[in-house]
Order: C-alpha cells, then structure tokens, then sequence
C-alpha cells in the first residue's frame, strides 16, 4: 500500500471529499482496471470523459478519486476526492512517485521533430550500447526492455506507461532511456514529473494539424518546444528556418548540428556511396569533433540522422571508433531498411506511406543514378482517395516502374484503391503494373530486378501484418523476401517482365 499523500507531494490540489491520508493499493487511469483500494484518475479523452466512470469506480471500492471537474457519487460513499486543474498533468507525477521516480535514477534522451526521431533513437542505442552502456528505448514501433519488445500503441506512451517502462529498464540493468517525444504526447503531459537529460529537435514541418491535434502549425511548434524548458541541454538542428522559434522559450543549455558551418557540430564534404545491395552516405564530422563516417543508409536525411546520434553521444563522451561502429551495426526495422537480396540491385522496405513521405524517399534515391527505381506499394483502406491520387502521382513521376500492390485494405477491395491510386499515375507518363496480392508483387519486383535497380517497397515499413475485413492477418514483408529466396513465394503467373 502506498500513502496518497506520498504520491501527491508534487501537484497542487484540493481535498474535496475525505483524507489524502488513505493508503491505495494501485494507481489506475483505465476504468475497467479500477480495483478496491485504488486511486483512480479521471483522465478527460478526445471521445470520453473517464469523470462519467466516478460513481461506477467508488461503489467497486477506489479508495481515491482524482477528478479536475465536479462528479457525482452515491451519498454513501466513503471515497476520497482530490481535485486538481488538470488530470493527465497530474498522473505524470503520481505515476513517477508511485514507481520512485525511476527517469531520475536514469540518464533519459528526449528527441523529438517531425521526421528522423525512430530512426535516430535507434541509432544512439546502438552507438551507446557499443559502449558499454545499457539502453532501453520507447518509440513508434517499440519499447524495448533488456531483451523484452513491447508493440507501440503511441508514439510517446501515457505517463503511467512511460513511468512503469522506466522503473523495468532500471530493474533490467539499464542506465540510459532513448524515446521518441511526440508533440501530442508533450501537449497531454506525458513527459512531466522528470527532466530529461538531452532534449533534441530534429526539424519540423505542418504535420498533425486537425481537430484532435494542433489547432494550427504555431500550435504544432509551441508544443515542440516544451521539451526545451524540461531538460537539462537540447540539442537542435540549426539547419532548421523554425529552430528558433521552436526553441524560443527554452530554459537549457542549447548546442547546434547541422550542415550549416556556424554549427557547433557539422557535417562536410558529404558523398553518396554504393556497393553491392546497399546505398549510403560518406561525409567528415567537424567542429566539436573531427573525423570521417560511412553508414549504410541513403540520402541527405542519413546524414541528418547520424549527425543527431553523434551530438547526443559526443554529450556521453563517446569516442569516435565507436560511434562509427555503431552506425554500421545499427538496424531500424522499416526506415529505409536495405535488404540484402541481390549483388547486382538494392532492395529496401521503408515507411513512406503518404505522398511527402514517397516523394522525399523516391527524390533521394534517384540522386544514386539507379538503372531503374522501381517503387512498389498501395495505399490503406477507409482512409482518404486524395492520399491515393497523391502517391500514385509521386511515384507515376518519379519511378520507372511502379507495382501497385494492396497495404492494409481494412474494409475495402483491394481493387477499389488501386483503382484510385491509377487515377493518379494516369496524371503521369510513368509506367505501372498491377499486382493486388502483396505477396507476389514482392516476388515479382525481386524476380524480375535488374542490374543496377534500387527497389522500394513502401508503406508498410515495420508493420508485420495486414488489415482485412477488421482481422489482422500475419504478414511481415522481411518474412515474404526469405520465401521469395527460398523458392516458396513466386511472382504471379500472368505477370510479364517489364
């Protein structure tokens, strides 16, 4: 049992109803997990409002119940009621007290922006843990704990979540935390009752602006810039036009990156290189350190990428060899994700899965002078047809080949959305082929590669399954290339070499 007092000490708030002297037993903020002797919060969500659930929690016996608005309760009940100005603010440091604030026992790596996070967690694991230190990491596709991955549901989990995922990196050995830190999750206070020790800011772009998101893209930037009045030194890429401003009310120490040569860390002389089955970057790391790097991923945003890794890690103290070996080493599970299939052409499976995403992937990878790209992918069911139109079109004009292939179709034929992503290739000279079952469209694009091709199969990136009629089938795309290579996947039989 734990003293509500104990978990209250840093939050303001008002007993309306009995003691904060009572001593729960758990902490819940999911109604159906409300137990005797709890504490149960009433978070108010986009679609429900957990404070309806009050009287249905004090007659199952919660001890406490934290509200930020009036509740109505039977007359009989000998509930505690504690009142503060916002719940979810509040949880974040009930749920660090009620795991003895475990983020301050770790050194934890706040990133975030609108693209590279994922990507950039994983390579500051690898680069640390190739020195020696101990990692856990919280993202987009995973939290990982020691040996244990865990399937994300939010980018950046609830703080209950995010506080117990701590206290099990420290059981399990661990002295470092990296996590992907999303505007909504900076916005609902699931970062509060820590500091972090690094804060990054990759860059940003409009992005998740709606009614259930950012009001507008001022908004968006605001709420990016929380992270920097919550950690102890940020990081921020000074490339960026908005940087500034995102950082305008910061109240840490801030180091810059970028290509830019005004920043405290840059990269120079950067070179596109390619071997057998991969793409990569060369390029020398200068200002606060100096030497040379190779790492096997594409493109100008590769660059972006290793060189926030290196920043965070320079921070550490991390000598140069072994940041190097662990950029080599490090594998992100569907970011272009190069896959050794063929000497003679390059295959990788990547996220893009709308049509900025697509168009900034294809644009780079045609800066390799490939014999041909080919871009195989389709587009989700019960989502929007401009989605569809959009990415037919980028790749109808930036491909040699497109094979367009179902995604997760979810409630829709399959030939209904390759219908409307040809309505958008048709705006285009770009040749296509139409392969509904993704199966054999990964045969065939692997089949029939040739030398000097780069091949993307977009969309469904980390995903290791497929949405049909509400079911979720299992369907890994690394799973279907070793069938393909193995001889137990072949492409469609009416399907001609193109």
């Amino acid at each position: 049992m734990t003293e509500c007092k104990s978990l209250l000490k840093d939050i303001s708030y008002q007993v309306i109803k009995g003691s904060d002297d009572r001593s729960v037993s758990s902490v819940v903020y999911n109604s159906d997990q409300v137990e005797k002797d709890c504490m149960f919060i009433c978070i108010v969500g986009a679609k429900f409002d957990a404070h309806e659930k009050a009287a249905e929690a004090a007659e199952k016996g919660a001890a406490v119940l934290v509200v930020s608005h009036e509740v109505k309760l039977p007359k009989d009940a000998s509930v505690t009621v504690i009142k503060v100005e916002d719940t979810r603010y509040a949880m974040a440091f009930i749920s660090a007290a009620y795991f003895g604030n475990p983020a301050d026992k770790l050194k934890v790596i706040g990133i975030t922006g609108t693209k590279g996070k994922t990507t950039t967690t994983y390579l500051v694991k690898s680069i640390l843990e190739h020195a020696g230190h101990k990692v856990g990491l919280v993202g987009t596709i995973e939290t990982i704990i020691g040996d244990k991955k865990i399937p994300a549901q939010n980018t950046t989990p609830e703080s209950y979540i995010l506080q117990k995922s701590f206290q099990e990196m420290l059981d399990a050995g661990c002295d470092m935390a990296v996590m992907e830190v999303s505007s909504q999750g900076l916005m609902q206070h699931r970062c509060q009752g820590f500091t972090f020790e690094l804060g990054i800011f990759t860059n940003i772009e409009p992005d998740h602006i709606g009614p259930n998101e950012h009001k507008d893209f001022e908004d968006y930037m605001r709420c990016k810039g929380l992270l920097f009045k919550q950690c102890r030194k940020g990081i921020v890429n000074c490339d960026d036009a908005h940087w500034k401003q995102v950082t305008k009310e910061h109240t840490c120490q801030l180091l810059t990156y970028g290509f830019s040569r005004e920043a405290d860390l840059y990269a120079d002389d950067v070179k596109l290189i390619k071997g057998e089955g991969f793409l990569g970057v060369d390029f020398k790391v200068k200002g606060l350190m100096d030497f040379e790097v190779e790492f096997h991923a594409p493109g100008r945003f590769s660059v972006y990428n290793a060189l926030t890794a290196i920043a965070i890690c320079h921070h550490f103290g991390i000598p140069a060899d072994k940041m190097k070996e662990g950029l080599m080493e490090a594998k992100v599970k569907g970011r272009i994700e190069l896959i050794k299939v063929s000497k003679d052409f390059a295959l990788m499976i990547d996220y893009a899965h709308n049509a900025m995403a697509l168009e900034s992937l294809l644009t780079t990878l045609k800066e390799y002078e490939p014999g041909r790209l080919v871009c195989m992918f389709g587009c989700g069911g019960d989502r929007s047809k401009i989605r569809r139109y959009e990415m037919g079109e980028v790749s109808g004009r930036l491909a040699d080949l497109t094979v367009i292939t179902s995604d997760n179709p979810r409630t829709e034929k399959p030939e209904a959305i390759i219908e409307d992503i040809k309505t958008g290739i048709a705006k285009t000279e770009g040749r296509y082929i139409e392969i509904v079952d993704r199966r054999e469209a990964i045969a065939y694009v692997i089949r029939y590669g040739k030398p000097g091709d780069v091949i993307v199969l977009a969309g469904k990136g980390h995903e290791d399954y497929q949405e049909i009629q509400g079911k979720k089938y299992p369907m890994d795309e690394r799973d279907i290339i070793a069938d393909v290579l193995a001889g137990r996947q072949d492409p469609p039989e009416n399907a001609d070499s193109l």
